[in-house]
C-alpha cells in the first residue's frame, strides 16, 4: 500500500488542510493526557479541550455555528480494521506524525466496500485537516511504531450513544453504530466480533513502518 503526503493533489478528494487556526493551546492541553501503552483510546468530548480559546473559532468557522465537541484519539495502531463515516465533516489535528487510511463513500456498493480502494495519507505533526462527510476513515496509524495523539472535532453528540432505529432496516441502517456514526467492519476485526456490521471485503490492510517512513 503506497503512502503519499496529505499535501499531494490526490488528497483534495477527501478533505483539505486547515490553514486558518493556531493549534498550540490544543496541543499543550492534549499533552496532559497519557498515550496508552497499547491499543487505541477514543474520547468524544473532553472539557479541557473544549475550554481552549480556539474551540469557538472551530464552531463558527468550521461548522457555521453548530454545536460541536472536541475529543481525542490516541494510542498505537497500524491496521485498518474498519471504516466509518459521518454525515458531517470531521476535523483532525495531529499532535504527532500519523497516517490515515481513507476511502470514498461512493465506493460502497450493496452495503460493502472493497479495501483495494483505500488510499493512505501521511500527516505530519502539527497539521490539521478537514475530512469531508463523504470520506471513509477510522483510527490513525502511528509512524515508526510510535504512539500518537490526535484532536477530533465533530458535531456535538457524534459517536455518543446509539439512536433508536425503526425497522425495517436497510443496509445503511445496519451500519449505524452510534449517533452520526456509520461503520463497516472487516471480518477479522474485534469490532466485527463485537457485533459491528461486516461491510469490508478484501485485505485487512496493515501499514508497514517502511511505507510510512518513505514519505
Amino acid at each position: 500500500m503506497k503512502t503519499v503526503s496529505v499535501f499531494d493533489e490526490t488528497f483534495r478528494q477527501y478533505g483539505r488542510i486547515l490553514a486558518e487556526y493556531d493549534f498550540q493551546e490544543l496541543f499543550q492541553t492534549l499533552s496532559s493526557f497519557k498515550i496508552p501503552d497499547s491499543g487505541i483510546e477514543y474520547v468524544a468530548s473532553v472539557p479541557e479541550l473544549e475550554a481552549c480559546r480556539i474551540f469557538s473559532r472551530f464552531q463558527s468557522l468550521g461548522f457555521g455555528g453548530m454545536p460541536i465537541e472536541a475529543g481525542y484519539c490516541s494510542g498505537h495502531n497500524n491496521v485498518l480494521n474498519c471504516l466509518e463515516y459521518h454525515k458531517s465533516s470531521e476535523f483532525n489535528i495531529a499532535k504527532d506524525d500519523i497516517v490515515l487510511m481513507l476511502g470514498s463513500l461512493q465506493d460502497i456498493q450493496g452495503g460493502h466496500y472493497d479495501t483495494k480502494h483505500v488510499k493512505a495519507f501521511y500527516i505530519p505533526a502539527g497539521i490539521g485537516i478537514e475530512l469531508y462527510g463523504t470520506t471513509l476513515h477510522y483510527a490513525p496509524c502511528g509512524v515508526n511504531g510510535g504512539g500518537f495523539q490526535v484532536v477530533c472535532i465533530l458535531p456535538k453528540g457524534t459517536n455518543q450513544g446509539m439512536p433508536a432505529l425503526e425497522g425495517p432496516l436497510d443496509a445503511e441502517a445496519k451500519m449505524c453504530r452510534g449517533t452520526n456514526k456509520w461503520l463497516l467492519a472487516h471480518p477479522e476485526s474485534t469490532e466485527a466480533q463485537n457485533g459491528a456490521y461486516v461491510g469490508l471485503t478484501g485485505e485487512n490492510l496493515v501499514l508497514s513502518y517502511s511505507e510510512a517512513d518513505s514519505v
